[in-house]
């Protein structure tokens, strides 16, 4: 651990940042047969989000725009999630769903393109950037294969698992993904889950976008319980699991009531249900949650980090959401102010820095160095936000 000495500038990781190419530039890394169908695809795209052209969009895959924004905020070092249109999609990967089974040949093209790119472009500055790869889980030989590749080429932000509500693909629990998740064990591959995805279809109707928006936290938290209860930490006790932009705060009350409906498993019955030995795992889901079990916990307000003892300090991994609207950029500091004022140092150590490097194999040594240049030192943190200095533009959960 570094020292907590007020002299030490936090060395700070954003686990929570996001980039892709351009659509052109994505075109690069296609074989030359789907290079046509790509150019017959982009005749009929049309970019769905109007606003950010001439904006911030560039910030994806800009260099130096994006370090010098990272040097600004006091960030050494980001895990890259993405964020742009890969060919043959009609938005971004992110928000976009599973893809059909009519969709899935193209679709995989588009997220390996996508995953070459981000290799060369994590390359450029190494030392700073976990790159997170993508699967999807049409094909589980595909699955397999990406991750391989992943692992290769050197991507260790892992790969992002797809939360599946969709019939057409088995459900996480299901044991048809152990083949997949012990290659994720044996190559020590973060397998990494992102807020705000997950949820199903809900029509074309006036309440649609707003009835999503209100049930996202159950989506996209849904597949943490998928995974302890179908007992895949106790087949893999290696798997390494984060769940990034969804906070931190729903941890307790939801391990709570894991732990109870267990137990109550455990007991073979629950009022008229009728549960066999064996359905659920051995050990608690606190359990596994403590060993398997991390928490990204993106622009966190004071009350996201208040049961911060609970759900493990060693387990929360700050994150920027750069450059999205509701990420803390460019008011970092300030929001480092609010949320951490008040807290140990060590701690706050853990948090912003130290869980990250363990969990996506930082060399800390040597992002230690670049944070003596620009990271904030403990006693400017110390500090409490006073009401005048708030955001008034910030659209950041940092400062609610």
């Amino acid at each position: 651990m570094q020292s907590s000495t007020q002299s030490t500038p936090y060395t700070i990781i954003s686990s929570d940042t996001h980039a892709g190419a351009s659509i052109q530039v994505y075109r690069e890394y296609l074989d030359n047969e789907h290079q046509k169908l790509f150019d017959e695809w982009r005749g009929s795209y049309k970019n769905p989000q109007r606003k950010h052209i001439g904006s911030k969009k560039h910030k994806n895959w800009d260099d130096e725009e994006r370090i010098r924004d990272m040097d600004a905020e006091g960030v050494v070092g980001e895990i890259i999630f993405p964020n742009t249109v890969p060919p043959f999609f009609r938005t971004s990967v992110l928000i976009c769903g599973n893809p059909s089974d009519a969709d899935y040949p193209l679709r995989l093209q588009g997220i390996r393109a996508h995953n070459r790119w981000l290799a060369d472009w994590c390359s450029e500055h190494p030392d700073r950037r976990a790159g997170i790869g993508l699967v999807y889980l049409n094909d589980i030989d595909d699955a397999i294969e990406d991750v391989k590749w992943i692992a290769d080429h050197g991507l260790r932000g892992g790969i992002l698992l797809p939360h599946v509500p969709e019939p057409h693909i088995e459900p996480l629990y299901s044991r048809a993904y152990d083949r997949l998740w012990e290659v994720c064990q044996d190559l020590e591959v973060v397998v990494n889950q992102h807020g705000g995805t997950g949820p199903p279809e809900y029509g074309a109707h006036p309440a649609s976008l707003p009835i999503r928006l209100v049930e996202t936290p159950f989506f996209s938290t849904r597949s943490f319980t998928h995974l302890i209860l179908g007992s895949v930490f106790e087949r893999f006790p290696k798997l390494r699991y984060i769940l990034t932009e969804a906070g931190c705060a729903w941890v307790p009350g939801m391990l709570d009531s894991l732990d109870q409906r267990w137990q109550m498993i455990r007991s073979g019955n629950v009022g008229e249900f009728e549960f066999p030995e064996g359905v659920v795992p051995p050990e608690p889901p606190s359990f596994y949650a403590k060993r398997n079990c991390w928490y990204g916990a993106s622009f966190p307000s004071p009350r996201e980090i208040r049961d911060r003892d609970v759900v493990g300090v060693d387990r929360i991994l700050w994150g920027s959401d750069y450059p999205h609207y509701e990420g803390t950029f460019p008011y970092t500091r300030q929001s480092l102010r609010r949320t951490f004022h008040d807290v140990d140092p060590t701690e706050v150590r853990a948090m912003l820095g130290e869980n990250a490097a363990h969990l996506y194999d930082f060399d800390l040594e040597r992002l230690s160095a670049l944070a003596q240049n620009v990271g904030p030192r403990p006693e400017e943190v110390a500090v409490p936000l006073s009401p005048e200095e708030m955001p008034t533009d910030s659209m950041s959960g940092a400062f609610r």
